[in-house]
C-alpha cells in the first residue's frame, strides 16, 4: 500500500562531530534511529532497506515475534533522509559507501548506547547487504548475521536494472540536471518516471498473473495501482537522496573489505553464523545469487521464501511471508 505522512514517532539522533567518509570528506553527522525494548539483553539490529525508514522496517517485534524478546535497534543508513543525507547536510559525498554506514552504525551502538555485541543484524534488501558487511568489517561484535533477499556482491543483472530508474529521474524535466532545489521545484515528475520504470521488478509476474493488485490490494486496475501505489512511494523523499542510495546500492561488494577486494574470501572469513533468505521470485537479488553465496560461507542455512510476491515478500509485503519468515528467524535463533 502508498506510505502515509512520514512518522517520525520515536526517533531518536545521536550526532557525531567529525565523521570521515571512505571517499575522504570528514564532516558533521547524524544518525537516525529508533529502539524496541530497550530493556532485553540480547541486542538486534536492523539497517533500513531502499525507499524504507524508521518506521516502516519490518522489526519483528511484535508478541511472539522472532525478536520480540530483543533490544532491537532500527538504524536509517546514511542517505535515506533520516540519517545524514543530500537533503539535510551539505557538501554530503555523492559516492556513498556501505563501509561508511557501518562505522557509523557501529559508532552509534558502541559508543552512544553502551552495546559490546549483537545477538544478530538483521536486514532486508540494502539492509541485507549491511548484514553482511557487519559481518565482515566487525566479526567479534555480530554472533549472527540475517540476510533477507540481499547479496554479498551486487550482480551484473541488478545494477543494470538500477539504470533504469535511475535513468527516468535523472532525465526528468523537473530535475533539471540536479538544479531543482535552487529553483525551489520537487521534481514529482522524475520521481514518477522513478517509480513506473522501480514497480514491475518489485513482485512478480506470477503476482500479476494472479492479479495480486486487484485482490490483495483492492485496485481496479494496474494503472491504478501504479498510480495509488507506485507513485505515491517516493514522493516525499529527495530526488538526489534516491539516487546517492541507488549508486551506493549498485557499488556493494563486500570484497571491498579486503585489501584485494576478493569477494569470496570474505565470505570464507565471515566468523558469525548466517542465515541467508532468499526470495524465490525476487527479480533482484536470485536464489541463484545466494546459493554461490552459500558455497563459501562456513556457517550458514539458507531458508528460501515460497512466494510470489517477489522482492518485497521480504520486507513485509504479505502477511504469511512475513509469519513463515518470523518462525524460521526464531528457529535460527534458537
Amino acid at each position: 500500500m502508498p506510505l502515509g505522512p512520514y512518522d517520525v514517532t520515536d526517533i531518536q539522533f545521536y550526532e557525531i562531530p567529525s565523521f570521515t567518509f571512505t571517499v575522504g570528506a570528514t564532516l558533521p553527522i547524524k544518525v537516525a534511529y529508533r529502539s524496541y525494548n530497550p530493556s532485553a539483553k540480547k541486542v538486534a539490529c536492523i539497517p533500513t532497506c531502499y525507499g524504507g525508514r524508521i518506521n516502516t522496517t519490518l522489526n519483528f517485534t511484535e508478541d511472539n515475534a522472532a525478536l520480540s524478546s530483543h533490544h532491537v535497534v532500527v538504524i536509517a543508513m546514511l542517505g535515506n533522509g533520516e540519517s545524514s543525507s543530500p537533503s539535510n547536510t551539505p557538501n554530503f559525498p555523492k559516492n556513498l559507501d556501505y563501509r561508511d554506514c557501518i562505522h557509523a552504525q557501529y559508532e552509534l551502538l558502541t559508543k552512544h548506547l553502551g552495546i559490546s555485541e549483537l545477538d544478530v543484524v538483521l536486514g532486508f534488501s540494502m539492509g541485507g547487504q549491511q548484514a553482511y558487511y557487519w559481518a565482515s568489517m566487525y566479526p567479534h561484535f555480530v554472533k549472527n548475521a540475517i540476510v533477507i533477499c540481499g547479496s554479498a556482491r551486487t550482480s551484473g543483472h541488478n545494477y543494470t536494472f538500477l539504470e533504469g530508474p535511475k535513468t527516468a529521474l535523472i532525465n526528468s524535466i523537473d530535475y533539471m540536471d540536479g538544479k531543482y532545489k535552487t529553483k525551489g521545484i520537487k521534481p514529482l515528475r522524475g520521481l514518477h518516471a522513478f517509480s513506473r520504470a522501480y514497480c514491475a521488478w518489485l513482485t512478480s509476474g506470477a503476482w500479476y498473473r494472479e492479479r495480486h493488485w486487484e485482490n490483495s490490494l483492492g485496485y481496479k486496475s494496474i494503472e491504478d495501482y501504479i498510480k495509488g501505489n507506485s507513485e505515491p512511494a517516493f514522493e516525499e523523499w529527495d530526488a538526489e537522496d534516491v539516487l546517492t542510495l541507488a549508486r551506493m546500492w549498485q557499488a556493494g561488494d563486500i570484497g571491498t573489505t579486503r585489501d584485494d577486494g576478493d569477494c569470496t574470501k570474505v565470505l570464507e572469513g565471515i566468523e558469525a553464523r548466517v542465515l541467508v533468505m532468499p526470495s524465490r521470485t525476487d527479480q533482484y537479488f536470485l536464489v541463484a545469487d545466494s546459493e554461490v553465496e552459500m558455497k563459501y560461507l562456513r556457517k550458514a542455512e539458507l531458508a528460501v521464501i515460497e512466494t510470489v510476491w517477489g522482492h518485497v515478500a521480504g520486507g513485509g509485503g504479505n502477511e504469511e511471508d512475513t509469519r513463515w519468515m518470523s518462525g524460521r528467524i526464531a528457529e535460527f535463533l534458537g
